[in-house]
């Protein structure tokens, strides 16, 4: 993990933007799914007339450290946090503990999730369930295609410091174990930090070191269509490969429309982000909250696509 460096300036520049009454919100990137998940705390709080400050970190660990210790020197009501790095929330739970200031992750799960204490939570879905179906539907698919000897898998990681990362990638591991699916050979992955230009890059240096893949499993959509891009370009039949992601962005789902990408995985980010919301209020008032409150993931695929786009 990066060095936490929290600067006395910028902590007094930003704790003037927020003040009591408020939750402090921070989002780890400024990135469509995640601009889905913050337009459901503003519904949610629009509907409650609570007030949200809202702070992106842009990928950076140590901006996001310094806007939660903002949002504590401003005495926010609560704090909502899409964390950067996972491996970074102990911190921000132990500041926010500290200043008696309720707590709510949302999104990614936290590394200290089963430690976090009667004034914090987790509202999010189960990355372990979003990869497992990822994989199975894969599975399906390629037993439906009948190739079901030696089909070699690539898959591409997010952040390797991201929870969601690990434990999707775990999933497509231990499917991949089962004797249903232990046709599926996984041959290499590697880490694309959730980012399509990176993915792409990648998967054409698989397909120059000559990799031939039954399919490519993407722990988010926007890196599978990187990996759908790189495909088409370096001339593949995408007949020939299945491509899954996770997210059901709509930009997925019209490339699955095109017949390009064949499985995602539906997270409801409007309600997570209007989970957190409620749950932020809730301890505040100091009230209990279920922690982790759990969204459920679904399969897309594309017999339902136009079901989960008509919802985008």
């Amino acid at each position: 993990m990066k060095r936490m460096i929290i600067g006395p300036a910028i902590l007094a520049l930003a704790a003037s933007a927020a003040h009591a009454g408020d939750i402090g919100v921070t989002i780890s990137h400024s990135d469509s799914n995640l601009a889905v998940l913050v337009q459901g705390m503003k519904d949610e709080a629009a509907k409650l007339n609570q007030p949200l400050q809202i702070e992106f970190a842009e990928g950076d660990v140590n901006k996001q450290l310094s806007q939660v210790q903002n949002f504590i020197a401003a005495g926010v009501d609560a704090i909502v946090v899409n964390t950067v790095e996972t491996s970074a929330t102990p911190t921000m739970t132990k500041m926010a503990a500290e200043a008696g200031i309720p707590l709510v992750y949302v999104n990614n799960t936290p590394s200290d999730v089963k430690e976090l204490g009667p004034k914090a939570a987790f509202v999010g879905s189960d990355e372990y369930v979003a990869g497992t179906l990822q994989a199975q539907e894969v599975c399906r698919v390629l037993k439906e295609q009948g190739k079901t000897q030696d089909a070699g898998i690539l898959v591409i990681q997010g952040i390797l410091a991201n929870e969601t990362a690990v434990l999707r990638s775990k999933a497509v591991h231990d499917v991949a174990a089962k004797p249903e699916c232990n046709f599926m050979k996984i041959i290499d992955e590697q880490s694309a930090n959730w980012d399509p230009v990176k993915a792409q890059d990648l998967m054409t240096n698989w397909i120059t070191a000559g990799y031939k893949p039954a399919a490519v499993l993407a722990n988010n959509d926007e890196m599978a269509i990187g990996a759908v891009n790189s495909l088409k370009a370096a001339g593949w039949n995408m007949k020939d490969v299945v491509v899954a992601g996770v997210d059901a962005t709509k930009e997925a789902m019209h490339y699955m429309q095109n017949g390009e990408l064949h499985v995602t995985v539906f997270q409801d980010a409007l309600g997570q982000g209007a989970g957190s919301v409620d749950a932020a209020i809730k301890l505040a008032k100091g009230e209990n909250v279920v922690s982790p409150m759990w969204i459920p993931y679904e399969l897309v695929n594309p017999a339902n696509v136009e079901k989960y786009l008509a919802k985008n």
